[in-house]
């Protein structure tokens, strides 16, 4: 039986959505459009497909847009079908629905985020838990306790008990074998920085150890303390240590890589630390390139840490390029449109529509109410009065016809955009300047010796 989705949508939209469909390649299942009777599809609400959507529905599933603000469970249930909510922009369809019509599949992973709290021996117990909590919502599996060289841990025990009380698995970090005694006494499930000289901590406790070399790029070292743990029965994950750039960062990646040669089925952990930390570079696209490595070498534990504050989000990019990685390599593809989670900067397909298909949408609204859509040709606005097209906002603020004190509210409304972004970022934001964003954009050539050009501010105190 051949699969049905009907795809609601708005007066405006309903054309371009049946162009899109019937371009797409290979669908294995039957479609068709309804128009729910709005003018914009983003408008259409629960209420709305309530009353409108014909019953019985003569469908396996119904696809909603994705600005769509309706509880699909409850659709779902009044209708007996599935609802399912779609992409914000037409142009995505054809990605979203994949090669032969199935949406992708995110939802699975074969690697564990080791969170380390680098400072955890200066926090106190209710710090540590607070620290732990926003690490498993951005994507942590363990949290990993780091202790301090020469720093006393005293409250060590409580803080592993208080972790696992609120259903943390909690690893220990420590060149000090006594911390990490106690800590797996306490209940830690790892122990991290053992060697073959000091495997013995681990040997009476049911903590798995993380194994390192004996000395620094020593594999034959870490290969014998593999062997050692082997053979006591121990179940032990393997550590070569990866360096930072300039200091042995392509020797490290060859031990990886032998080691995995040498031993086809150990379990392997890799610190990405020494590259997202110690390079000046976003590092969402640092930790796509570790994790593609980790997941051609079948690495399955990530040592992350977040001190730089360029890495703020770094558990959180970890999380979505194992997601991607796993389901590019499920599908033998590269890992390209698995979603844009690691697209901070750019967006491959950054204006879903062309200025000529703008214009073509705008010859369609006849209200008052202002849109705003970029293109490759500047920011679009439009309305039944007229389309503008510049490549700055404030260009823009003439053709909006408002009075009094409309242009101080424009004015004001850009910069505190400017500023939620910077803030949300972690950008540094100056009043009157743009947004600095390294080699991302082109940079306007300054002559540093003149005082700059006055900016919207002081201009519009002048007049």
């Amino acid at each position: 039986m051949v699969e049905r989705t009907i795809f609601l949508t708005g007066h405006l939209a309903r054309a371009r959505l049946e162009k899109v469909l019937a371009e797409i390649p290979d669908l294995d299942f039957e479609w068709s459009v309804l128009d729910i009777g709005v003018k914009v599809a983003a408008l259409m609400t629960e209420a709305i497909i309530t009353r409108r959507l014909p019953r019985p529905t003569d469908a396996n599933r119904v696809m909603v847009p994705g600005r769509c603000r309706a509880d699909l469970e409850r659709l779902s249930a009044e209708f007996g079908v599935p609802f399912e909510r779609g992409p914000d922009e037409l142009k995505d369809l054809p990605a979203y629905l994949g090669s032969h019509g199935r949406s992708l599949d995110l939802s699975r992973h074969d690697m564990r985020i080791f969170a380390e709290i680098v400072d955890a021996s200066q926090l106190g117990v209710d710090a540590i838990l607070t620290r732990a909590a926003s690490m498993r919502a951005a994507g942590a599996d363990i949290i990993d306790l780091g202790c301090l060289p020469d720093t006393p841990f005293p409250h060590l025990e409580d803080a592993v008990r208080a972790l696992r009380s609120s259903g943390h698995d909690v690893s220990i970090d420590s060149a000090d074998t006594g911390e990490l005694r106690r800590g797996a006494k306490a209940g830690a499930q790892f122990l991290l920085s053992l060697n073959e000289a000091t495997l013995a901590v681990a040997e009476d406790t049911s903590a798995v150890p993380v194994l390192i070399p004996a000395t620094h790029g020593d594999l034959p070292s870490l290969l014998r303390a593999a062997e050692a743990a082997d053979k006591r029965g121990i179940s032990a994950i393997l550590d070569p240590i990866l360096d930072p750039i300039h200091f042995g960062f392509m020797a490290s990646l060859a031990r990886y890589a032998e080691l995995r040669r040498r031993l086809p089925s150990a379990e392997i952990l890799m610190g990405t630390g020494n590259l997202t930390e110690l390079t000046d570079a976003d590092s969402g696209g640092v930790t796509a390139v570790l994790l593609g490595i980790c997941s051609e070498l079948l690495i399955r534990n990530l040592l992350v840490v977040q001190v730089s504050p360029h890495t703020r989000r770094t558990v959180q990019e970890h999380d979505a390029a194992r997601h991607m990685m796993f389901a590019a390599r499920e599908d033998a593809s590269l890992p390209k449109d698995y979603g844009g989670a690691l697209l901070a900067l750019h967006d491959r397909k950054p204006f879903p529509n062309t200025p000529r298909e703008i214009v073509e949408l705008a010859a369609e609204v006849k209200d008052s109410n202002f849109r705003i859509e970029t293109a490759e040709d500047g920011i679009h606005l439009y309305n039944g009065k007229g389309h503008h097209v510049a490549r700055d906002a404030m260009s823009l603020f003439p053709k909006l016809g408002l009075e009094k004190d409309g242009p101080h509210a424009f004015y004001l409304g850009t910069e505190l955009m400017k500023a939620e972004i910077a803030w949300l970022l972690g950008k540094r934001y100056a009043q009157d300047s743009p947004l600095d964003w390294g080699c991302a954009v082109d940079r306007l050539n300054e002559d540093m010796i003149r005082l700059s050009e006055a900016g919207h501010t002081l201009r519009a105190a002048k007049r």
